[in-house]
Order: structure tokens, then sequence, then C-alpha cells
């Protein structure tokens, strides 16, 4: 965004944005690559198979200010000619960014900056409009795609994909019917880091920080208990607190992303944070413990009202089966677990498995 920015500030620039992917594609939805009016390039959309190409779009689009949409995959006559070697496709938008194209931009930077979500609709194909803008927040909107109608319609559906920190393309009729098609709105979410609460600081709990913060997720462990819940066994966490987790979660915002770990295996803990956990939109709820101690988690979740249907959101016992034993390699059962849950896929030995390699590609 930085790059962006400056580019803005310095009359402008061409930016390529990944809008769909299929197959291996090496980069998402979502990266991006500047062409500077100094005729500079920055970012990457596909670790350098197709940048070539979109330079010299890029230049052209500077040049007349026409936005362009670009379709690449493999050359079937030359794998090393303009495409993916990887056997990948993408496609791209090309579009001019300017204090008149898009003067809503140093807002979304800004937002971006403090951490605030915010989410960019951008009208990538249709009949008309190509290139709009439309800036969503939780709390109101900017810039418009063309109609009211469009407008209300894209921003109700964005704000689904912020909640949820999703990236990706919808389809609609010119007019903004949602069972239509001839009009494609990017929607790209800008969105803090997912939040993980890992409830019981012991050892694995330890583990499982360091774990999730490569995975990008802001962690908070708490535990009552203050001789365990302290800043020096947790040093990567971004946050220690002391306080019993019921009390504690019922405080925080919880939305579609969140994880929440209760590794404490007491009853005492793990019960009355399991059944405030049940009652947020929390996208993955997992509880460490034997199958024993599970069951009778949940014979004492039964007596405190849960209902069979909010128990089966809970993942227990926690993790993939991978055959885990130590702290550190159950941290990672966990996090494949989390991983698999929000992606999908088959949990499998990729070597077992048939067809794309990403969850959710065509076979």
């Amino acid at each position: 965004m930085n790059e962006l920015l400056k580019a803005y500030d310095s009359g402008g620039a061409a930016m390529a944005t990944v809008v769909q992917t299929w197959r291996s594609a090496p980069r998402p939805a979502g990266a991006s690559m500047l062409v500077t009016a100094s005729g500079e390039a920055v970012g990457s959309v596909s670790g350098g198979c197709v940048e070539g190409a979109l330079f010299e779009v890029g230049t052209e689009v500077l040049s007349d200010g026409q936005p362009r949409f670009e379709h690449y995959g493999v050359s079937d006559n030359d794998a090393f000619a303009v495409g993916l070697t990887c056997g990948g496709i993408l496609e791209v938008f090309v579009e001019q960014v300017n204090h008149d194209t898009w003067p809503e931009l140093p807002d979304v930077a800004a937002r971006i900056e403090r951490g605030d979500p915010v989410g960019v609709a951008t009208i990538i194909k249709g009949p008309h409009f190509v290139g709009r803008h439309l800036v969503i927040t939780p709390e109101s909107a900017a810039g418009s795609l063309g109609t009211d109608r469009l407008d209300d319609t894209v921003r109700e559906d964005a704000l689904g994909m912020l909640a949820a920190g999703l990236t990706g393309t919808l389809e609609y009729g010119p007019a903004g019917e949602r069972l239509g098609e001839g009009l494609s709105v990017f929607v790209a979410s800008f969105a803090p880091p997912a939040q993980m609460f890992v409830f019981g600081a012991i050892d694995f709990s330890a583990a499982l920080v360091r774990a999730a913060k490569m995975l990008g997720y802001t962690v908070t462990v708490c535990d009552a208990r203050p001789v365990f819940a302290t800043a020096k066994r947790f040093p990567e966490a971004d946050h220690v607190v002391i306080d019993w987790p019921h009390r504690w979660l019922e405080q925080q915002e919880v939305d579609q992303r969140t994880v929440i770990a209760v590794l404490t295996h007491d009853p005492k803990f793990d019960v009355p944070a399991l059944k405030v956990a049940l009652a947020t939109k929390a996208g993955y709820i997992g509880a460490m413990g034997s199958r024993r101690t599970h069951e009778d988690r949940v014979t004492r979740l039964r007596e405190a009202g849960v209902s069979d249907v909010e128990l089966a959101r809970i993942h227990s016992p926690i993790g993939m089966d991978i055959g885990a034993r130590t702290p550190e390699e159950t941290a990672i059962s966990i996090c494949a677990e989390i991983v698999q849950h929000r992606w999908g896929g088959s949990g499998q030995s990729l070597t077992k498995t048939q067809g794309p390699i990403h969850p959710g590609a065509p076979r």
C-alpha cells in the first residue's frame, strides 16, 4: 500500500490485480503489481511468469486510461512463453489508479494503517461502469459502482466477505440482480489479523502460540492462575490475560475468523468457556482432552443447557490425526485442522489424492 500511495501522489500508476485463479496458480486473488508513470514495476502477481506481459499492458493502461481484463494460462506451444509453467490459470484486472479514478484511496490506506476493516469492490467486467469502485466499511460506504441498486446489493454481500476476511469475485446481472450474470465485481477485503484465543496457560499452549503466529493470528492466552499466565512463559503471545476464560470471553468481539482453543481440559475452566464460546460466531472451536474426557465434557455441557447442534461445533479431541506426541507436534496438528476447517480438503497426504491441490478449485 505504501508503494501504491507513493505512485498515487506522483502522478498515478497502473495496478494489475489477480481477481481469479484456478488449479496451481502461484499467487492468490488480491495479489497485485504496479506499473508506475516513471516506468518501474513493483510487486508480483505470478512469481515472474507473466509480469513482463503485464508490464506492457500496464504501460498501455497508463497511456489510454482504459482498464483491461487479462487471462493467463499455460502456453500450449511453448510452456516458457507468456503463461504459467506451474499449470495454473490467472485472471488479472489492470486499471489506472490516480486522484481522478480513485479519490477514496487515501482513506482506504488510512483505514488499513489503523487496522480498521475495509473492503473495496471494483467492477472488473460488464456492459458499463468497468473500473468503478465502492469502498465498504461496517458503518458506511463511499464511491459508487454506478447505480444505487448495485451499490446496495454489493455492499450487503461485501460486508459478509469483509467479516470473514474473504477476497473474491461476485457475479450479478447488469442491473445488480443477484441471480443474474454479465457483471463481475471483485471484492478485496482488508481486515485486521484474525484472532486466536487460547485458554489454559500450559506448555501445549506455548507451542500453539508459536505456530499460530506463523499463520498470522493475533493470539491471546487466558488463564485464571497468575502463576502460570505470565508474559515470560508466553513471550510470543500478543496478550496474556489473568482471568476466568468464560468471564473474559464474554467481553470480547468474536467474528467468523476467530479461533477458540480450550486447552485447560479441566471441567471448572473448559465447560463454562465452551458454553460461552458456542454462543459466539467463532469459526473454529476446539477443546483438548481424551475421548473419555470429551464424553464427560459433553454430559456436563448438556446439563448446562447446550444443544446437540451447538455441541457438534466442538472439535474434540482437538487437532488432526498426524500422530502428534510433543507440544510442538500437537500445535501443528491443531493448526492443520484449523486450516482444513477453513478451506476444506480431505486431510490426506497429497500423494494419495487426485485433481487440484488447492481446495475449491475446479476438477
